[in-house]
This record gives C-alpha cells, structure tokens and sequence, in this order.
C-alpha cells in the first residue's frame, strides 16, 4: 500500500554506564551498523542525535518511562523509516544488526518491563520525532499491540489489517543486502 511510511523505534538500557568498557563492543560495532541499515533494501531516513555530528535529530531527544538514568544521561534508541515491514525485518533481524543483537546480553540490560521496539505507519512524508516515537513506544507497552502501535509478530497495514510479515520475502531482501554490503560503495 503506497502513500506510508513504516516507523520503527527501538529503545535499550545499557547494563553499564556507557562509557564502560564491557560497551565498547557496541560502540565499535555501531558506525557499522548504521552503515548496513542506511544501505540497506526499503531504508528511507533515520534520525540523528543531537549532540552528534552527522544526521540531523528528528527533535529534542527523550525516553520512555522505562527510561532508569545509571549515571550517564544516555540510552541506546533509534528512530528510522521504511518502505515495508520485510524490508525493516531484515534489516534488524539479518546481517550486521543481528550479529550486534546476539551479543546484546554482553552489554545491554534484559528488556523484561518493556518492549524493545515498536512499528507504526506514518503518512509518506512524515518524519515522526522523538516525543511520537516515545509515546508509541509506550502506548504499545500499556495496552500490546493495535493499529496504533504493533511489532513484527503483531503487524498491521497502514489500513489497519492485521497481517503477517513475509519471511521469505525479508530473507531475500537480507540477502540483497548482504550482496549489496560486499560491493564496493563507489560501485553501488
């Protein structure tokens, strides 16, 4: 269905402050990712952070109620735009990110309380902000999954569908991008 953009907003909690080493690993590992999402498949914006150089913030930069501080003011969130639930599937569940995710318990705190991430559809054109994402994030995690806020397993069309991911559409998609990866960027 044209005319929507799907959001997806993740949020974690380091286990550790993050200038600590046992998160360097994300660190180190985090220009990489961004990299592979930003060329991969159904990829359209993402925000940037406010005191970083590079990609603009979408916004002043807030977290969930979930949010506890360990003393460093800061907490591992995104916030980014894609053309299609199987391109954003493989995006996070294949390739660089995922290879990051199977090492999260190294460094990140279990999500028990809270969702990891939420979906939600936004008009083609729209750049939802910091304060949106949060709230959706938080909406999904009052009341599951609706159209207003789902998740891969619970997913939803822009008309309010309840629909299933294509796993193997997001798997050849995963592939593309993994052939994509390997090509010199100058060639791409």
């Amino acid at each position: 269905m044209t005319g929507h953009w799907l959001a997806l907003y993740t949020f974690g909690q380091f286990g550790y402050r993050a200038d600590h080493p046992r998160v360097d690993l994300f660190h180190t590992a985090e220009p990489g990712v961004w990299a592979a999402m930003e060329r991969a498949e159904g990829f359209i914006a993402r925000s940037g952070y406010e005191d970083e150089p590079g990609t603009e913030s979408w916004g002043e930069q807030v977290f969930p109620k979930y949010w506890t501080d360990n003393g460093d003011g800061w907490a591992p969130s995104t916030i980014s735009l894609w053309q299609n639930l199987e391109s954003a599937l493989a995006a996070v569940y294949r390739g660089l990110h995922a290879e990051i995710l199977k090492q999260g318990h190294l460094f990140m705190q279990e999500a028990a309380d809270y969702p990891p991430y939420v979906l939600w559809w936004v008009p083609e054109g729209h750049q939802p902000d910091w304060a949106e994402a949060v709230e959706r994030h938080e909406y999904l995690g009052d009341n599951g999954p609706t159209t207003r806020a789902f998740t891969f397993k619970s997913a939803f069309d822009p008309a309010g569908k309840l629909v299933t991911a294509n796993g193997a559409a997001a798997r050849q998609i995963a592939e593309r991008n993994r052939l994509r990866a390997d090509v010199p960027r100058a060639v791409q």
